[in-house]
């Protein structure tokens, strides 16, 4: 699968990435990971806090899939509501969810301190606008809700919103606790982490067959054979090529980032920014000052159509910000791209064992929150892995019904 059209930014500021070798030959391990992107570095790096023997392989460079094409927003709420969330699987299950974002999110600002890379995680509070004047009871709701819940939020007026940013808006919530990064670095500094710890890492090692026993797991790579006990499946929005989720969809999405700006424009906090519509407009600065924009969502075609739609997506991108920041019109955009995209028909991702594949585990943190999702993952999986039970799994489970219950002794 070709996961991303266009200029992608993030190789420029980060050229020198740590290189893996390719495997040659055979090898044992208590888990391997199949996918050197977001979801499998989150994994390596805590599996290889447990000692156990941990081998990573990805197809690509590592860092070379969707994760390149990230645009590095960490949040702590969800695309869908809280509010939603709780209507949708009661309130005991959606409150669960949005605490163990809330958890992952504080786990991620925690890693710059024990990492040899600096991921350039950085904290950041986030706008959540209303997108027309119809919105805000819904948005007064969520705020409510969250605010009931134990989480963070601000119910912001109209003036107030105006009074903070270059724009005005009917409402918004403000809220803290989330945080910006550049996701291939992140990447980086955590495999670069978890081989310090005593992970193999083997980039440039396509897994081309799959044999299941009694024992465990054969993978059969181009060049060799690895005999794992269990195995982690984070490959990301690719895994709908080995097996198709029914309640997966796959879009594609785009993004730009513009030339450094001699002054920001009036963006109070440095927060992030996105709104109630649905697909929705995001927006992000950079500690470089330039800013990012994200959406314009539409359905998933052939990677030739969209590498065309990528400078006129990008345009659309450039104009709703101008519209947003009217002082920076004239800006310009130095990456335009656009990338494949995944959600999951009720919100929530898909993380935990599958029935037809023995002694296996998978991460799809589809929606756009892949990253906290990847944390949640990596926590979950763990301590199954160490043998302690994790009910939370079923609220993430592939093979779940449209309302998911978890057992009542879950505590976030």
């Amino acid at each position: 699968m070709k996961l991303n059209s266009g200029q992608l930014p993030w190789g420029s500021s980060f050229p020198n990435p740590p290189s893996y070798p390719a495997l040659e030959g055979d090898i044992t391990c208590d888990c391997l990971i199949v996918g050197g992107g977001m979801g499998g570095a989150m994994s390596s790096y805590r599996l290889s806090l447990s000692g156990a023997d941990i081998v990573l392989i990805d197809k690509r460079a590592i860092g070379g899939g969707s994760s390149h094409a990230n645009t590095g927003l960490l949040q702590i709420a969800n695309d869908k509501s809280l509010t939603a969330c709780m209507n949708t699987f009661g309130e005991a299950n959606g409150v669960l969810f949005y605490k163990l974002c809330q958890q992952a999110s504080r786990r991620i600002l925690e890693l710059p301190d024990k990492l040899n890379i600096d991921p350039q995680i950085i904290p950041r509070s986030s706008l959540l606008y209303a997108s027309t004047p119809e919105d805000v009871p819904t948005l007064k709701l969520e705020h409510e809700n969250l605010v009931a819940h134990g989480f963070d939020s601000e119910f912001w007026e109209q003036d107030k919103v105006s009074s903070h940013y270059a724009f005005s808006k009917p409402a918004a919530l403000y809220s803290k606790g989330d945080a910006e990064t550049n996701p291939f670095r992140t990447v980086h500094s955590l495999i670069d982490k978890a081989r310090d710890n005593g992970v193999r890492v083997y980039e440039h090692t396509r897994a081309r067959h799959y044999e299941y026993s009694a024992e465990g797991v054969t993978c059969i790579t181009e060049n060799g054979r690895i005999f794992a006990k269990k195995v982690i499946f984070a490959m990301g929005y690719e895994t709908q090529e080995m097996k198709k989720d029914r309640g997966a969809e796959l879009i594609n999405t785009y993004a730009i980032m513009t030339k450094p700006l001699e002054h920001l424009p009036k963006w109070y906090e440095r927060s992030l920014i996105w709104e109630t519509a649905r697909p929705y407009l995001y927006f992000r600065t950079t500690p470089d000052n330039r800013i990012i924009a994200g959406g314009k969502d539409e359905p998933l075609t052939d990677p030739e159509r969209r590498d065309i739609r990528v400078l006129s997506q990008g345009q659309r991108l450039l104009e709703e910000l101008e519209t947003l920041f009217p002082e920076i019109r004239g800006i310009e955009a130095e990456y335009s791209w656009g990338a494949v995209f995944g959600s999951t028909r009720d919100g929530l991702p898909y993380m935990g064992p599958h029935p037809e594949y023995p002694h296996c585990y998978f991460i799809e943190g589809y929606g756009g929150n892949g990253t906290v999702y990847s944390m949640i993952a990596a926590e979950l999986l763990a301590d199954t892995l160490a043998g302690k039970y994790r009910p939370e799994l079923e609220l993430f489970s592939l093979t779940r019904s449209s309302k998911p219950s978890p057992s009542p002794a879950v505590q976030a």
